[in-house]
């Protein structure tokens, strides 16, 4: 245990020796040492870089204006259509076949980590089943008219009737079982 003379000299020490920074490494870790994968963690910009990441092709949707961490994962998602208020009847209820609906909400982070799932399961049943997207703050009489006390929540409708509800975001083949029911 550390005396409380070694804390507060280790406190003294410049931010740069105590804490690593993406861009300080040692020059070989443990994990190499025994041939596994080095973990690398995810890439911050810190403010004094962000005019030169700006310019710089390698970093091209860093702003000048904050650092921030870019997930290069969200370009491959697939875009589910939006249903709202206007739409439901038409593209849901009045459906011909089964239809998952995600009622989620812009600020819900389990809502954004299902969203990729989603887009994996519409295209994998293309043609069997329709996907939509509703944004429970701006369609709250559709959420509450179901019953919807938290997001995300998929309802599965068959001839315009609901037929089964997953709350959470849980593994795809909990979804996938779910809709292999009704297809």
């Amino acid at each position: 245990m550390a005396s409380v003379t070694e804390l507060i000299a280790a406190l003294s020490l410049p931010t740069t020796s105590r804490f690593r920074t993406s861009f300080s490494r040692p020059a070989v870790s443990s994990y190499s040492r025994r041939g596994l994968p080095e973990f690398k963690g995810l890439k911050i910009q810190s403010y004094s870089l962000i005019s030169f990441a700006s310019t710089n092709s390698r970093y091209p949707r860093v702003s000048k204006h904050s650092g921030r961490v870019v997930c290069e994962a969200q370009e491959t998602a697939i875009d589910i259509p939006a249903v709202n208020d206007e739409t439901w009847q038409s593209l849901v209820l009045n459906a011909d076949g089964p239809v998952l609906v995600e009622f989620w909400a812009p600020w819900c982070g389990p809502c954004r980590m299902i969203d990729p799932v989603i887009g994996e399961l519409a295209q994998q049943y293309a043609g069997k089943l329709k996907c939509f997207k509703l944004n429970t703050d701006d369609s709250p009489s559709i959420a509450s008219q179901y019953g919807t006390r938290s997001i995300p929540t998929l309802m599965i409708f068959l001839n315009g009737e609901k037929k089964d509800a997953v709350i959470g975001a849980v593994p795809k083949t909990t979804l996938s079982a779910s809709i292999e029911r009704f297809l």
